[in-house]
C-alpha cells in the first residue's frame, strides 16, 4: 500500500498539485477529494504526512530533474502511432476530406490521429487534459457517416479493438479549453494538412504544457527527409525535447530504439551562409515582408518554403537559421491569431535545440491564455544570430 502511495505522491507532484497549504493540516489527516483538481481523484485519502514527507525531497527538484520521463515515451510512443495512421490514409484509398468552418480542410487521417494519440495518453493517464484541433461534431452528423466509417477503418489499421463509439469518445478528448493552471496536452493530429493532401510536408504535434508554459514537445514528419540536401534519401523522422534536457532527432522506425537518436542542435551560421523557412501558403505568412527581412538582414540564399511545424524541425537540426511566421490580417484590421496547437511542440523542440523563440515585438510565446496565443503577434524563430536583426526590421512595421 505504501508502494501505491508513493507513486500516487509522484503523480501529483509531476501535474504540479500544490502540496503547501496542506502543512497546516495535522499528520493525521489526509488528503480530501475537494481539496484536488478534478482530474485526481485516485489521490483520494493519501496521508498528508507521507506526502509532505516525500516532498521535502521530490517536490523541490527542479522540472529538469523531475524528467517527465515517462510522458516523452508515451508521446514518443503515440506520435509515431498516429504518423503510422496517416501514411496509410495518404498512401491508400480512405483519403476523403471535410471543410471546416474556417474553410481549412480536414481529412480521415486527422480524425484518425487525434482518436490514436487520446488513447495513447489515455492508457498512461486515465485523467489526461487535452487541447485538440479537431472534434467529433461533424462525424455524429448524418452526413459524416460516410467519413466516420473511413476513419474508424483507418484507425483499426493499426489497432482493431478500437470501437466506433470509443474514436467519437477519444476525439472529443479535446476540448480541454487551456488555460494557466494545471497541466494538459495540446496536440495538432496534422499541422499541414493541405501538404499532406499533395505528398509534401506535415507534421503531428504533440506539447505537454504546465502552469501555461510548454515542457515537453513530439513531432512525427513522417514526409521529411533524414537530410534536405539528399531528398531521395530516407524519410521519416521524429522530434522530441523536454524543457531542461536538450532536443533529439530519430528516424519514426527507430521510435522504441532510444540508442538510435541523436542530439538536434542549431546551426551558427550568420545570414551570408544560412537560409530562411518559411510557410508555403500565402495566407500563413506575409511572403513580401519575408524577402524584405531576408534581404534587409543579408540572406542570399532563396527560401525554403515548407508546410508544417516541420519549419521549427528544420531550424532545430540546423538546416536553417530563420523561420519566419508574420501576421496578415484576416479582415479589416484585424490580425490572424495563432492557435496553441499549431507552436507548442515545435516550440519546445527547436528552443531545446538552441533556437530563440518570439513573437514579432521581442515577446516570448504566452500558452496560457487559454486555445490561442492572443497575446502574440506572428512568430519568430531563430539560432540566435540574426534575431536582433530580423526584431529591428519588423519594429518598422508593427507598433505593439
Amino acid at each position: 500500500q505504501q508502494q501505491q502511495q508513493q507513486t500516487t505522491i509522484q503523480r501529483l507532484l509531476r501535474v504540479g498539485f500544490d502540496w503547501k497549504p496542506l502543512c497546516c493540516f495535522h499528520n493525521s489527516f489526509t488528503i480530501r477529494k475537494a481539496s484536488l483538481p478534478l482530474c485526481l481523484p485516485f489521490a483520494q485519502n493519501i496521508p498528508v504526512s507521507l506526502l509532505l514527507r516525500s516532498t521535502k525531497t521530490i517536490n523541490t527538484m527542479s522540472l529538469k530533474e523531475q524528467k517527465l520521463s515517462h510522458e516523452r515515451h508515451v508521446a514518443i510512443r503515440a506520435v509515431e502511432k498516429a504518423s503510422r495512421v496517416c501514411e496509410f490514409v495518404r498512401n491508400g484509398d480512405l483519403l476523403q476530406t471535410q471543410s471546416k468552418e474556417d474553410k481549412s480542410p480536414v481529412t480521415v487521417a486527422d480524425f484518425a490521429a487525434q482518436a490514436i494519440v487520446s488513447k495513447e495518453l489515455g492508457k498512461e493517464f486515465p485523467d489526461f487534459l487535452m487541447v485538440g484541433e479537431e472534434d467529433a461534431t461533424f462525424l455524429r452528423s448524418e452526413e459524416g457517416q460516410d467519413i466516420l466509417k473511413k476513419v474508424v477503418s483507418a484507425v483499426n489499421e493499426v489497432d482493431p479493438d478500437f470501437t466506433k463509439d470509443d474514436i467519437l469518445d477519444a476525439i472529443d478528448r479535446g476540448a480541454h479549453s487551456g488555460g494557466p493552471e494545471g497541466m494538459f496536452w495540446v496536440l495538432d493530429p496534422i499541422d499541414g494538412t493541405k501538404g499532406f493532401l499533395r505528398n509534401d510536408q506535415y507534421a503531428v504535434c504533440l506539447g505537454l504544457v504546465r502552469k501555461g508554459e510548454p515542457v515537453l514537445g513530439v513531432l512525427g514528419c513522417p514526409n521529411l527527409p533524414a537530410n534536405l540536401s539528399q531528398p531521395d534519401g530516407p524519410r521519416g523522422c521524429g522530434f522530441a525535447a523536454v524543457k531542461g534536457q536538450g532536443c533529439v532527432t530519430f528516424l519514426l522506425e527507430n521510435f522504441d530504439n532510444e540508442s538510435a537518436f541523436s542530439k538536434s542542435n542549431v546551426s551558427k551560421r550568420d545570414a551570408k551562409e544560412g537560409s530562411v523557412v518559411e510557410s508555403v501558403e500565402r495566407a500563413h505568412t506575409s511572403h513580401s515582408l519575408s524577402s524584405e527581412i531576408s534581404e534587409g538582414v543579408g540572406f542570399v540564399n532563396e527560401s525554403v518554403k515548407m508546410d508544417s511545424q516541420c519549419k521549427y524541425a528544420v531550424v532545430a537540426r540546423g538546416e536553417a537559421e530563420l523561420y519566419l511566421r508574420l501576421p496578415k490580417k484576416k479582415s479589416g484590421d484585424e490580425y490572424y491569431v495563432e492557435k496553441i496547437w499549431d507552436h507548442a511542440a515545435g516550440v519546445v523542440v527547436v528552443q531545446e535545440a538552441g533556437a530563440i523563440v518570439t513573437d514579432v515585438f521581442g515577446n516570448p510565446l504566452d500558452f496560457s491564455k487559454g486555445r490561442t496565443l492572443q497575446d502574440n503577434l506572428g512568430v519568430i524563430v531563430s539560432n540566435g544570430v540574426v534575431h536582433d536583426k530580423v526584431l529591428d526590421i519588423l519594429a518598422k512595421h508593427f507598433t505593439q
